[in-house]
């Protein structure tokens, strides 16, 4: 009997773990398996391995002068099997140059002369750096030493660069407002699939970093307030008493605490009265620092708990100029967005000890702080919740945004839809999603923007935001509400569970829903991300049998979305079946429904709801 449990085990595990094969896998992927650095069950594999660095950064910045000046140490450990006869370094603000390859048209504002390396030292000694770097925004270095599997090697860098005119996603936002960010040079990532990332940052698709550990020094004059990643270690350096006794405050309380005012920064009440204070700032196992500097931005903050089996508060920071009425309550909806994807979705307790909102120009995301547009009402709000939502994806999952832009903008999309309904009506949200982030795919009939989701996002343009928002926002929507809100929830926490800190990629995802909802979803994942399909239902017949009506749904465009069958009978009275992907799981082209109902119909509708259906006209029978 044992022989023959054993027998039934091995299987099932052979029969759903070998049809796993079936899904499509790039070359490097399929090495990954093969090496066993990943695994079909979608669990890191036995022998996952990921590098990292620690760095410590000195920068200094004097407003107005426009020159930032840097000098870091980063000490880098290869974790790998490999050995490494060169290294890749990162100079993303190589992107300002006037010959680097950009997605689109900039200003003139936008240009400058990019990041200038004044010393380069490798293991004490000069490293063999070039001067002239071209377009590119990553230098690969050859090592006079080759750098052995579990053996660390140390930079020493000095580097200087103008900050630029154009504010976006950092740069210049008045004549005293700096955001620095991708401010210093680093070691590119070295993984198990791909090597080296050696794709040029062009201003589209973002970015992919490892897990390092950051002590962060930044030098500025007097009356200079510094925002920045991480935990600011020296308060009592650089801030007066009055303020760190507000500080302390708001880390104990959900109301709104006022920590710096126009009035007491115009009157140097704020900060040390030092000709220079040094912000120290301090973050581990994290991928990125940004930093924020102002000498009359406003300070507001409070806290919230984001862990209740801890009572774990994190604090909710914003910075910005008087006059914008639109982050007034920053604070207010920052927490709230805290609090709610810690609880709620994806319901992981916010990992780090605070966030702050920074007025600039971007709309974007760092580890810990984001550059947000003043927006008045609720889009503003939702770009607030959005761009606190990439917490999760890609800082907390560690994903490669520069390849897979879906593994944590799409999410991203999902949350700020998924939180609206705390704050406003349901309808309404759902409608702003189908405007903005549907929408624009579904009334764009390029071929672009069909192309399936797992496309490389660097090798995307005008299908970009199509493949990186909407339409696989639309296929985690349609999973949940094919799982339903608890399998769902249980699935996306075992993923994150695995691989919280660790570089994650789709396949990653895929398997580990497979496992973990006891479902062979393959079918779905080959639908929804490896297909050039796209949304239109139509009716293809109503037919009364013995057993009821029938209803024959034919699937023009492809995509296993779920949809409503509306159904008005001759009384005037209304029924609605719901249909959830799964009815797209035999015969992913047509799908024919009994709806069980005796009673006499006049007009069926079909109602995709967010799922906008490109040729609506065949959505109905019987009007």
């Amino acid at each position: 009997m044992f022989r023959f449990f054993t027998l039934l085990i091995v299987a099932f595990f052979v029969f759903f773990y070998s049809d796993a094969q079936t899904l499509y896998q790039s070359r490097d992927i399929k090495q990954a398996y093969r090496k066993q650095t990943r695994s079909i069950d979608g669990k890191p594999g036995k022998k996952y391995w990921q590098n990292s660095g620690r760095y410590d950064i000195t920068v200094t910045a004097l407003p107005p002068e426009r020159t930032i000046r840097g000098t870091e140490k980063i000490t880098y450990t290869n974790n790998s099997p490999d050995t490494l006869k060169s290294i890749i370094i990162k100079l993303i603000l190589n992107n300002h140059r006037p010959e680097a390859s950009r997605y689109g048209n900039v200003s003139p504002d936008y240009l400058t002369t990019g990041i200038t390396i004044d010393t380069f030292i490798v293991n004490g000694s000069n490293g063999l750096w070039k001067k002239n770097m071209g377009s590119t925004t990553w230098q690969e270095v050859t090592l006079t030493e080759p750098l052995f599997p579990g053996r660390s090697l140390q930079l020493n860098i000095s580097w200087h660069y103008p900050v630029s005119l154009q504010s976006g996603r950092e740069g210049m936002i008045d004549s005293t407002t700096y955001y620095l960010a991708y401010f210093y040079p680093r070691i590119a990532v070295y993984d198990d699939y791909n090597g080296w990332d050696k794709i040029d940052f062009t201003g589209g698709p973002e970015f992919y970093n490892d897990f390092n550990d950051y002590t962060l020094k930044v030098r500025v004059p007097a009356n200079y307030v510094v925002w920045g990643t991480g935990d600011l270690l020296n308060s009592s350096d650089v801030l007066v008493p009055a303020i760190i006794k507000r500080l302390q405050q708001s880390m104990q309380t959900d109301s709104v605490v006022h920590i710096a005012s126009k009035e007491e920064l115009a009157a140097g009440k704020i900060t040390v009265q030092k000709k220079i204070n040094t912000w120290e700032f301090n973050a581990r196992h994290i991928t990125d620092m940004a930093v924020g500097i102002s000498n009359h931005f406003v300070w507001d903050a409070a806290s919230t708990v984001v862990d209740s089996s801890e009572n774990r508060r994190a604090g909710m920071q914003a910075a910005y100029s008087d006059t914008a009425s639109a982050f007034r309550e920053m604070v207010r909806d920052g927490a709230h967005a805290l609090n709610w994807f810690s609880h709620n979705l994806p319901g992981v307790p916010y990992p780090f000890p605070k966030m702050t909102a920074f007025q600039g120009n971007a709309d974007m995301e760092y580890p810990m702080m984001i550059n947000d547009t003043a927006i008045e009402g609720l889009e503003g709000r939702r770009v607030t919740n959005h761009e606190i939502a990439h917490t999760w994806f890609p800082f907390y999952m560690g994903t490669n945004e520069t390849r897979y832009a879906f593994m944590d903008e799409a999410w991203a999309t999902t949350l700020e839809l998924m939180i609206a309904s705390s704050y406003t009506d349901k309808t309404g949200a759902e409608e702003v999603f189908r405007k903005g982030r549907v929408g624009r795919w579904i009334n764009n009939p390029s071929p672009a923007t069909d192309l399936p989701i797992i496309t490389p996002s660097y090798e995307l343009k005008e299908g970009y935001r199509t493949n990186a928002y909407g339409k696989p926002s639309l296929a985690y929507q349609a999973l949940k509400d094919m799982l339903g809100d608890t399998l769902f929830k249980k699935c996306l926490q075992e993923y994150m569970s695995r691989w919280n800190g660790k570089h994650p990629v789709p396949w990653d995802f895929f398997y580990t829903f497979n496992d973990a909802s006891g479902k062979n979803l393959n079918w779905f994942w080959s639908n929804w991300f490896f297909s050039g399909n796209y949304i239109d239902l139509g009716i293809g017949g109503v037919v009364r049998t013995d057993q009821g009506y029938t209803v024959t749904v034919d699937n023009k465009g492809g995509f296993a979305i779920p949809f409503d069958i509306r159904v008005t009978y001759s009384d005037g009275t209304n029924s609605v079946f719901h249909q959830t992907p799964q009815v797209w799981a035999v015969n992913e082209k047509k799908a024919v429904i009994n709806l069980g109902i005796n009673k006499k119909i006049k007009s069926v509708d079909l109602d995709g709801n967010i799922f906008i259906d490109t040729e609506p006209a065949d959505n109905v029978w019987g009007k």
